[in-house]
């Protein structure tokens, strides 16, 4: 079905380009409309290892590809506007999702609305794409929500992880402990990520310099560099996510002038990854909501809306961007594959978790939710924004 979902798509693909329909939309869409529920075509059950593991590594791909991407200079030279959206807007969003699911989901525990919050903190890079690539937003725009997109998943993964121990007492919740572990996620990912991405480049670079690999193995190598840094990372204590994000951007320094061609390739490879597991969600999305109530209908509309424009505004306060931009960037935070991601690690590790199923429908809606609201209004809102900007410069 899967195959048959590619083929449809491909098929019409420029034209739907020029739509609103996304791609991740149309396979998410996909997914449900063959799903037992509905057609009954196909089933899978996605909280499980395979399902997993798929996620994860089209999560990786995705975000080695983008960080490539990224000019490193630009990156240097324009990192407040991240470091605002990471050091201040995450943690208020984390905060504010945990008193709205606390307040809002009374069926659940605290610890487990804390991880109802944690799971839908990080934004998407793939569902983020179009706004993203788009030339005409400001630079300082789309490298602050990539970066955000980039890192923010990694570093929910230690809130998830201690939300998860207060919810099932299983863990010694000793404060130097959990931040003993925070760091090494964060610092060991951050350092493998950069060691593999450099070194796995400057390798390749000088390779294909002296004509030394093949033309159809160069793209495979940096696809290699990507999946290495991920598991490196992970086999360590790291965060497996993080150093796919800093290796990529370690690799796009050191490839050279052949970085470009060979990001092509990853490129469509993390979005063929990254559709499958869309194609995946779809399928076994309704199923996922059996506990979903008018409550987990408002929490996931506050998600995407109060929950993450509130604490956007304040961390941007400052920043010496407009309200527009700042609402724009507020706007423009999807939930997706790294909210996925999250959702099935929770559901495979703690099985018994009481309030599982809860958990599962919040996250579900608020991702369907946000495929669908992202996705129609990218190319609008992305247009109307560039175009009051372009008035605002001509007025002045």
């Amino acid at each position: 079905m899967l195959a048959v979902v590619v083929l449809a798509y491909g098929l019409v693909s420029r034209r739907l380009q020029s739509s609103s329909v996304t791609a991740p939309m149309a396979f998410v869409l996909a997914g449900v409309l063959v799903g037992p529920e509905l057609l009954g075509i196909a089933s899978v059950d996605i909280v499980g290892g395979p399902a997993l593991v798929l996620a994860e590594l089209a999560l990786a791909l995705v975000l080695f590809s983008d960080a490539a991407q990224i000019d490193f200079a630009t990156f240097r030279a324009r990192r407040n506007l991240p470091s605002r959206l990471l050091g201040i807007g995450m943690p208020l969003t984390i905060a504010a999702g945990v008193a709205a699911a606390a307040l809002l989901l009374t069926e659940i525990e605290f610890w487990e609305a804390a991880i109802v919050a944690a799971v839908l903190a990080p934004t998407d890079a793939a569902l983020g794409r179009t706004v993203i690539a788009d030339r005409r937003v400001p630079e300082r725009v789309r490298n602050g929500l990539n970066v955000e997109s980039g890192l923010n998943d990694g570093l929910s993964v230690p809130v998830l992880t201690l939300f998860v121990a207060l919810a099932v007492q299983e863990a010694d919740l000793a404060a130097a402990d959990w931040a003993v572990f925070a760091a090494e996620q964060i610092g060991l990912g951050a350092l493998v990520g950069a060691a593999v991405g450099a070194a796995g480049a400057w390798l390749l670079d000088r390779a294909i310099t002296r004509d030394l690999t093949a033309p159809a193995f160069q793209p495979l190598t940096l696809l290699a560099l990507a999946v290495l840094a991920f598991l490196a990372a992970d086999a360590v204590g790291g965060n497996g996510f993080i150093a796919a994000f800093v290796g990529g951007l370690a690799a796009g320094r050191f490839a050279g002038d052949h970085a470009a061609a060979l990001l092509d390739f990853l490129d469509d490879e993390g979005q063929l990854f990254s559709l499958a597991v869309f194609f995946l969600f779809g399928v076994a999305a309704l199923g996922l909501l059996d506990a979903a109530t008018w409550q987990v209908a408002l929490f996931a509309l506050l998600s995407l809306t109060l929950l993450r424009m509130g604490p956007v505004a304040v961390a941007l306060a400052g920043s010496g961007l407009d309200r527009r931009s700042v609402a724009f960037v507020g706007w423009f935070g999807p939930r997706g594959l790294a909210s996925i991601v999250l959702a099935l690690t929770v559901a495979e590790e703690q099985p018994g978790l009481p309030a599982l199923d809860v958990v599962l429908a919040a996250a579900t809606l608020t991702i369907l939710a946000s495929v669908v609201a992202h996705g129609l209004t990218a190319s609008p809102l992305t247009a109307a924004y560039t175009r009051a900007r372009a008035r605002r410069r001509s007025d002045g």
